[in-house]
């Protein structure tokens, strides 16, 4: 499980106001995504879109998808063509990986948000930025990272809270000014023969489960047999054996016995329609007296092995069941390859050539005042564009 949750008080941490650090760091970040990631290219289009709301004096919200974990430097390269520097809302757990990460995060211009309970300190300086200053803001609504280009998670109301108080300060200021949320869809393509670079991968795998190699099987084949496999093995563990059905109610059957007690015991049986927000919610329950001295240690353990489960159950919801199905692309083999693997060992090897298009979509003007509804305007006409520049049908 990798180390998301941190069992401390939280601190606020902010982001470094200078325009030098960006400036100069932002010169090493195509190489970084050349060598680190394997990523050849960034081709960005409609970046005239951002730059007339930016000369506008507009408070600029960028809200792109969130596919891979390295996004933030995607967004950070397009930022750099347009000769912007951005600030950016990170989880607090990223400035808990040690001094260096959270030195080049603060200088980068990314500053804490605590995503399990209201955070005020991150409310009110997002609310500043779009307020006073003439640096766009990014904030990623899926909230995680997906590895799923052609589907987007549910998104978040946060962004569209943060951008409405800032609208509403903005319209009340001397010279009244305007907040406007920009979509922004990343889509990577993989350049090379993505059987030969997942070949050795799920060899580790297969040996990992104790198989003989499955060469003699499609690549398609070799990725839904250990695919089943991981299933049926979490299966054993929590519901006794395999389950029956298909995929999809496999998974659902197994993220319910999951979460399904834990929201019985923190939650009243309340149970959010979405696996992000159902884990947001029992974290927010059940961290709070995890910072307290006075927990015993039989109670703190058990509460790790809970949000152990939370882990897992939002890990298992980012596998879409269908998504293998009717001659799957290039990409689509490789995203659940590396997620096979991050998921077994937390990390994930670069996989070059990746190429990665961005599309910056039209500015959302947002309105100091909800409207009434179920879905906020704001969420709504993100996840609309995002959709249509992704392609993905609803």
């Amino acid at each position: 499980m990798q180390n998301v949750v941190i069992d401390k008080p939280y601190e606020f941490v902010p982001p470094h106001r200078g325009r030098w650090w960006p400036w100069f760091l932002q010169r090493f970040v195509p190489r970084r995504l050349r060598r680190k990631y394997g990523v050849a290219a960034v081709e960005c289009q409609g970046v005239e879109k951002l730059l007339a709301s930016h000369a506008a004096g507009h408070g600029i919200v960028v809200a792109p998808n969130h596919c891979r974990p390295y996004d933030p430097e995607v967004i950070n390269e397009m930022c750099r063509q347009a000769g912007l520097l951005p600030f950016f809302v990170a989880s607090w757990h990223l400035f808990m990986q040690g001094r260096l990460q959270t030195f080049m995060l603060r200088r980068l211009g990314a500053f804490s948000i605590y995503r399990e309970g209201m955070d005020r300190a991150a409310l009110n300086m997002a609310i500043e930025i779009l307020e006073q200053t003439s640096r766009p803001l990014v904030i990623f609504p899926e909230g995680v990272v997906t590895r799923t280009n052609d589907q987007l998670n549910p998104l978040l109301d946060g962004i569209a809270f943060m951008a409405r108080s800032a609208a509403k300060k903005r319209a009340k200021a001397t010279v009244p000014g305007q907040v406007v949320v920009h979509p922004v869809a990343m889509r990577y393509r993989f350049d090379g023969d993505v059987r030969q670079t997942v070949e050795p991968v799920l060899c580790e795998m297969e040996t990992r489960l104790s198989w003989r190699s499955q060469k003699h099987l499609t690549i398609e084949e070799r990725i839904a047999k250990v695919g089943v496999a991981l299933l049926a093995l979490k299966e054993i563990e929590f519901l006794g054996q395999p389950q029956t059905g298909s995929v999809a109610e496999r998974l659902q059957r197994l993220i319910d016995r999951l979460l399904g007690p834990l929201e019985t015991e923190w939650l009243k049986g309340e149970r959010p329609l979405h696996v992000a927000e159902r884990v947001r919610k029992l974290r927010t329950a059940v961290l709070p007296d995890m910072l307290k001295d006075d927990l015993p240690e039989a109670e703190r353990a058990r509460r790790w092995a809970q949000l152990a489960d939370m882990y897992l159950a939002q890990q298992l919801a980012c596998y879409p069941p269908e998504y293998l199905a009717a001659a799957p692309t290039p990409e689509r083999l490789l995203e659940t390859v590396e997620r096979f693997e991050e998921d077994l060992t937390d990390e994930c090897r670069a996989h070059p050539p990746l190429r990665v298009h961005l599309t910056v979509g039209d500015a959302i003007v947002v309105s100091p005042a909800r409207e009434r509804g179920d879905q906020d305007p704001v969420v709504a006409g993100i996840e609309r564009q995002l959709q249509q520049m992704l392609g993905i049908k609803t």
